[in-house]
Formats: C-alpha cells, sequence, structure tokens
C-alpha cells in the first residue's frame, strides 16, 4: 500500500514544484522614485518619436506618464528646468552646451536628432544673384536664433567655401519670415531646417545654395533631452527607464514612414511636405564622442572659451 502511494506522491511533489512550489520568485523591479515625467519638446520633427511614443502609450504601459510640455520659443525648455517647470528638457546641443559650460548642473538623458542631407542649408530666392556660397566675400545671413546652431553650422559651411568667418553678419528673423527678409534684400541667404525648407522651395520656387550638413557639420547632433543635474542624482531609476523607452522609440524612427506618417498628428506639416522633406536620423542611445563634435566645433569656433567635456554631462552608468 505504502509503496502504490510512494509514486504516485513522488509525481505530485515533482508536480508542485513545477507549478512553483519550488520556483524561485521572480526578481522585483526596483521602485521607481516617481511615476511622472514633465518632458519639454520643440521642433515636432526632432521629436517626433518621442511625441508618437506617448501617444501610443508605450510609456504608460512600463509605469511611466509621460507629461509633454509644448516649448513656446527655441531653448526655453532650459529656462523652464531651471525653474523647476520641467523635469527633462529640450534643446539644441549648441544651447545645451553653452548652458553646461555656463555653470548649470546639467545630465544628458536621450539624443533627439542628427542632421541628415540638406536638413539644414543656406537658402535663396530664384532671383538671388547669389549663386555660390563663396561669391559674397560679406555675406548677410539671416537666422532664427543668434549664437545657436543655426550661426554656428552656417559659418562653417560658409568657411568651408572659403569665405572669411569674421565677415559674415547675421541677422535675426523667424521662420516664418526669412522669405520676406530675402526678397526685400535684408539677407543675402536664409538659415533654413526642413520643414521650412521644403516650404520655402514648393511656395517661392527657393534653391538650396549650400547644403549645411557636410564637411565638419556633416551627421551633426542637432538636439538632445536634459535634465538638472539635482533631480538626475534624486531620480536615476525613473530617469533610467526613460532612456530606455526612448532608444526603443528612437528605433522605430530609423523607418522614415513611421515618422512621416507621425509628423501631420502632431505639426502643421501636412501629408504632401511630410512626404518630401528631407529627414536626418534618430540616435537610440547616448554617445559621447558623437556629442564631443558639437562642443568642439563650439571651443573652435570660439562659442566657448574652454573645451567642454561632454562625457561628463552622461549619465554616472554610461561613463567610461
Amino acid at each position: 500500500m505504502v509503496r502504490r502511494l510512494g509514486v504516485p506522491l513522488a509525481a505530485v511533489l515533482l508536480t508542485a514544484g513545477g507549478c512553483g512550489l519550488f520556483a524561485a520568485k521572480p526578481a522585483e523591479q526596483p521602485q521607481l522614485e516617481r511615476t511622472t515625467l514633465r518632458v519639454g519638446v520643440g521642433n515636432a520633427i526632432d521629436t517626433a518619436p518621442l511625441r508618437l511614443a506617448v501617444a501610443e502609450g508605450r510609456f504608460r504601459q512600463a509605469g511611466l506618464e509621460i507629461q509633454l510640455v509644448e516649448q513656446g520659443q527655441a531653448n526655453d525648455g532650459l529656462t523652464k528646468l531651471t525653474a523647476g517647470q520641467l523635469d527633462v528638457a529640450f534643446a539644441s546641443d549648441v544651447a545645451l552646451f553653452h548652458a553646461a559650460a555656463g555653470g548649470t548642473a546639467l545630465q544628458l538623458q536621450a539624443e533627439a536628432y542628427t542632421s541628415g542631407s540638406d536638413t539644414m542649408a543656406l537658402v535663396t530666392l530664384p532671383d538671388s544673384t547669389y549663386t555660390e556660397p563663396s561669391s559674397k566675400k560679406a555675406p548677410t545671413i539671416a537666422v532664427n536664433i543668434l549664437d545657436d546652431l543655426d550661426t554656428l553650422a552656417a559659418r562653417s559651411t560658409l568657411a568651408t567655401a572659403g569665405v572669411d568667418k569674421a565677415k559674415i553678419k547675421f541677422v535675426q528673423q523667424p521662420f516664418a519670415d526669412m522669405a520676406k527678409a530675402l526678397a526685400d534684400r535684408k539677407a543675402d541667404a536664409a538659415w533654413m531646417v526642413e520643414p521650412y525648407i521644403t516650404k520655402a522651395e514648393k511656395e517661392l520656387g527657393a534653391r538650396i545654395l549650400a547644403d549645411g550638413a557636410r564637411g565638419a557639420t556633416l551627421e551633426l547632433p542637432v538636439s538632445s533631452y536634459a535634465s538638472n543635474g539635482i533631480f538626475a542624482q534624486a531620480n536615476p531609476r525613473v530617469l533610467s527607464l526613460f532612456r530606455k523607452l526612448v532608444g526603443e522609440a528612437q528605433q522605430r524612427a530609423s523607418d522614415p514612414a513611421v515618422v512621416r506618417a507621425a509628423l501631420p498628428r502632431f505639426s502643421d506639416i501636412d501629408k504632401t511636405t511630410a512626404s518630401l522633406i528631407s529627414l536626418g536620423t534618430y540616435p537610440s542611445t547616448l554617445n559621447g564622442i558623437r556629442l564631443q563634435r558639437v562642443a568642439d566645433l563650439m571651443h573652435g569656433n570660439g562659442v566657448l572659451a574652454d573645451r567642454l567635456d561632454v562625457q561628463a554631462l552622461l549619465p554616472e552608468a554610461m561613463s567610461p
């Protein structure tokens, strides 16, 4: 009797073990310091992957609520970050590195966008006599923001063509007013980015005088997301999750069709323009070596007095 019951009893015990009686408990996920992040967003093309991932609920599925905050003027996310109105800000890499060099404690969280062919360019109207970048020795260039990527990249592009950087004059104009500035001869060329380049080509017959993503600015990092250094120290786990999810969103955006389809949902870019614009790339990981190119270009052009070590702005877990 006992012998006959022994085998079934062992089988029961084995079966119970297989059901979890002796199985190891799954490792608990570390608790997030918070479950909501206020994240600034600006240029729709640069921030398309993040916007799309939030709209699709991918962050919420991972237990993180993202409150997107539209940044009005370019780079005002840094002001909001300093004022405590944002947890993560979006800004041009030039603006971020300028702030960091000035003593602002920042930690980079993700790269947003990298330039591609004709994603930024010097543009002129069809009747302009400015037909070669080197044909004017002291050109006046309209830019959206002074002392930012606009002026830095324009100087580099014109210097490559043989123009003395010291003789270039910059005038600030909103993108929407650049065509008028060109027509009124207030500027010889305008430094534009997409979608304004494509819109100017479609509506005005504008032409590209020089591609701004060549030479020293070839595949140049354009923009990133960053948090305040103190906030980053206090919230390492939630920011680690944020970086992971942004990386996944950026990876999905490696298919240009995904971005082109999404843009009309988040901006005033219509479907036709979205299908025509030139697109750069969306890095899925932070790369200090890649970003150092921007800081070194700034230093080489006198924008930064001293060389900035970008690696010091990365999360400790990503530092060598």
